[in-house]
């Protein structure tokens, strides 16, 4: 496949450091840069941009590789610098390390020339010549690498164009998809938040020739965190304001809404706080929302149903993943049957419960508690963009059973409590309703994610998330205990659904 490039003019040695910054952002362990360029030509300052950008320290000691042949830091991705100039041979890199370095972290090479034959074929070459009283670097490549750091290159362009050219970026957090935020920093104003959120890319047909994403109404799309971002903020949430968008890219620049911790500093639920973030629900809860709602003048998102598809698709998660971790075996078809019917059943018993908009991941690492303001003004909410029109009771599940975190049944109590509270002081409620629906789509939903903590484990990876299981297990059971959902109750037990491993 034949190698893409760019081109960047740097007119100055701050932009070259600013490359050095964006490439930072961009970069993950496996990715080799081979800098190219004479003497002088700003190989080091580039490198230094870089590191220093990782270490979260404009002012961290850099030295140059050129006695030591390679220096090494100890940075989030960590960072391998490799000056090639006295190396006699490519023999010389085994001694280095290079291959191990290569692997683990990101490893920047100058010289690259005296080993070339050494260097992987997935390396980024940066061309950097002087052109004028600047310098042009031309980035050439193609993969993953390449991808992220055109992305990245397209990001900075996106600060131009929104009057925050010259601010500073620093990586924040991700999430379990592809989006990324960052925040970026400039002098004499409040700092912002970067979403970085490329459409998505859908996956394989799973059912009815239809990949999974689209059954469950994943968003697919930035235009969707902007539009439901817009609805919330019209209805009295305190949601992250829109500075700037880029709908088609995938980019928004952001309101930082803070970074107080939902939960206490030994990361453990305070009642109070989750009462709160309850009557806000019932706040939610008690408006009309459309389902047609604007992104930007003349586009508009369709928020999608929490329908029938997927409800099942997402329960169907703990047979797919969960039961063979349990049982070293596939689910059998005659499970799987008898599953869908009794899910079915408990379904149908949805159909008549109060229906609205539903954020989907209402739970402790979404909502930032703000100690300083007032009234619902406290909670600021993100990550809302796979909102749905369903079962509002959904999201009550979603923070009393928070999956991240052990909610004891008296502070689950409480939280639920404090919802219908609110919910009955704003008038007409169907409590009992409520609290049956509350109880199916919390069963719903903490047997999905027993069976996504098992694919991120087995799929992804990922083993860390098979801590959680316990506790969703035990959330499982909270769940299962109402009288209406017996039947579920005991298919459960009589399938041994909820075996440990």
């Amino acid at each position: 496949m034949a190698a893409r490039s760019l081109e960047r003019f740097l007119p100055d040695e701050a932009a070259t450091t600013q490359l050095g910054e964006d490439l930072a952002m961009a970069v993950r362990p496996g990715d080799v840069f081979l800098l190219d360029g004479d003497l002088g030509a700003g190989k080091s300052t580039l490198a230094r941009g870089l590191i220093r950008s990782l270490a979260g320290d404009p002012a961290h000691e850099v030295p140059s590789p050129t006695f030591t042949l390679v220096q090494s830091y100890d940075t989030p991705v960590p960072v391998h610098h490799f000056d090639l100039y006295r190396l006699s041979s490519s023999e010389e890199l085994e001694e280095l390390g290079f291959d191990e370095a290569a692997a683990t972290g990101v490893a920047l090479v100058e010289w690259p020339e005296r080993a070339a034959d050494a260097m992987p074929a997935t390396s980024l070459r940066l061309a950097i010549e002087h052109e004028g009283d600047g310098r042009r670097v031309t980035i050439s490549g193609d993969g993953p690498a390449f991808d992220r750091v055109a992305r990245s290159l397209a990001m900075r362009d996106f600060l131009v164009a929104s009057g925050w050219g010259e601010a500073h970026r620093a990586r924040f957090v991700g999430d379990a998809s592809a989006r990324a935020y960052e925040t970026v920093t400039r002098v004499g104003h409040a700092p912002l938040v970067l979403m970085n959120s490329p459409r998505l890319v859908l996956g394989p047909p799973v059912r009815d020739g239809k990949p999974y994403a689209e059954i469950a109404h994943t968003a697919q799309t930035v235009a969707a965190f902007a539009a439901v971002d817009r609805a919330l903020a019209a209805g009295g949430v305190t949601v992250p304001g829109i500075v700037a968008q880029d709908l088609e890219r995938g980019f928004l620049l952001l309101e930082h809404l803070g970074s107080g911790a939902f939960l206490d500093p030994e990361g453990k639920p305070i009642a109070g706080r989750y009462a709160a973030a309850a009557e806000l629900l019932a706040m939610i809860h008690g408006k009309h929302w459309d389902d047609r709602l604007e992104a930007a003048p003349g586009v508009f998102h369709q928020v999608p149903p929490f329908d029938l598809d997927a409800l099942t698709i997402e329960v169907d998660l703990l047979v797919d993943w969960y039961v063979p971790a349990v049982t070293g075996a596939p689910a059998s078809a005659e499970l799987r049957d008898g599953y869908r019917a009794a899910w079915n059943a408990v379904f149908d018993r949805l159909a008549d419960k109060q229906y609205g908009l539903v954020l989907r991941d209402y739970h402790s690492p979404n909502i930032i508690w703000r100690a300083e303001k007032k009234g619902f003004d406290r909670l600021g909410i993100v990550d809302f963009q796979d909102a749905l029109i369903g079962p509002v009771a959904y999201d009550v599940a979603s923070l009393a059973m928070d999956a991240r975190v052990t909610v004891s049944a008296e502070i689950e109590h409480a939280t639920v409590d404090a919802y219908v509270a609110a919910r009955h002081a704003a008038g007409s409620f169907d409590e009992a309703a409520f609290r049956e629906a509350y109880a199916i789509t919390a069963a719903q939903r903490n047997s999905k994610i027993l069976g996504i903590f098992v694919r991120l484990d087995r799929r992804d990876g990922k083993p860390q998330y098979l801590r959680h299981l316990p506790r969703i297990r035990d959330y499982l059971h909270r769940a299962l205990a109402h009288p209406a959902l017996a039947a579920l109750r005991d298919f459960y037990r009589d399938n041994r659904l909820l075996e440990e491993f």
